[in-house]
């Protein structure tokens, strides 16, 4: 049979332009309202795309690590709302309260053990390069590892898929790679692959009909002992030194600037 449907991961991601702060400077997370990752729109308006070449369905799913659901709940339902208002059929979502992001080998293993225990057989699953408050880039490499599906990562163009196959445009360090990978394959898409549209309020209307599964690490047969916890989140802060150099001479003013680079380490003389 040949595989035609779309797996898309959405995340719940901290929403990093409304960071709460502690008095102490480090991030009060409870507080700190969720959104979906910036590059997962990315890899929705793709899977509009490949959905009509398919023409098979669309499935999101996303794994909610910044807990409790009871504190999040909206949040989560604007994301995966939006998910279904851009291209998906239908949600799985993983909301278990003992799931935290600190590791990508249980989320990865989540996501993968729910896809074999649903049945699903797509022949892509989708993901952002990286979330936006994380940004490890681990979770979908694993994923494809643990559905033994091929792997292409840093995906910034989709040339074709037909005939079990497909070929793409990634991005390198220092240069551009295409590639012909088989079906089923895991892409994690860059924001260079396209230009996310949003979605119309017709489709924002359908999306309230269409079917959201809540799952459970007990509904899954699963059972994890986070090994890692966050201890504190603090944002950068940068104080510059205000070092003013105050020389008439403006020879003798490049040598005091140079001593005091050569003296922080910045330059070797």
């Amino acid at each position: 049979m040949e595989l035609r449907d779309i797996i898309v991961l959405v995340k719940a991601s901290l929403n990093p332009e409304i960071v709460r702060q502690n008095p102490n400077g480090s991030y009060d997370i409870e507080y700190t309202p969720l959104k979906i990752s910036d590059i997962d729109r990315n890899a929705l308006e793709e899977a509009v795309k490949l959905k009509s070449i398919l023409g098979g369905k669309v499935y999101a799913i996303s794994v909610l690590t910044w807990g409790p659901l009871k504190t999040r709940d909206k949040d989560l339902r604007l994301a995966i709302q939006e998910a279904l208002a851009k291209v998906a059929d239908e949600a799985y979502v993983v909301a278990d309260d003992s799931v935290t992001p600190t590791d990508q080998v249980i989320v990865s293993n989540i996501i993968a053990t729910l896809i074999k225990a649903k049945g699903l057989r797509p022949a892509l699953v989708l993901a952002g390069e990286a979330s936006i408050d994380e940004s490890t880039s681990q979770v979908p490499a694993r994923v494809a590892s643990k559905l033994g599906y091929s792997y292409v990562g840093y995906v910034r163009k989709i040339i074709d898929i037909k005939n079990g196959k497909i070929i793409v445009e990634r991005d390198l360090e220092e240069y551009t790679e295409i590639l012909e990978s088989p079906l089923p394959a895991v892409l994690s898409v860059t924001q260079e692959i396209n230009e996310p549209r949003p979605p119309t309020l017709i489709q924002i209307r359908m999306a309230s009909k269409k079917p959201v599964h809540y799952v459970s690490l007990k509904d899954l047969g699963l059972e994890f002992k986070m090994k890692r916890t966050i201890m504190d989140m603090r944002v950068l802060t940068i104080t510059r030194k205000q070092v003013v150099i105050e020389e008439a001479n403006v020879e003798k003013a490049v040598d005091r600037l140079l001593e005091y680079l050569e003296k922080e380490g910045v330059l070797r003389l």
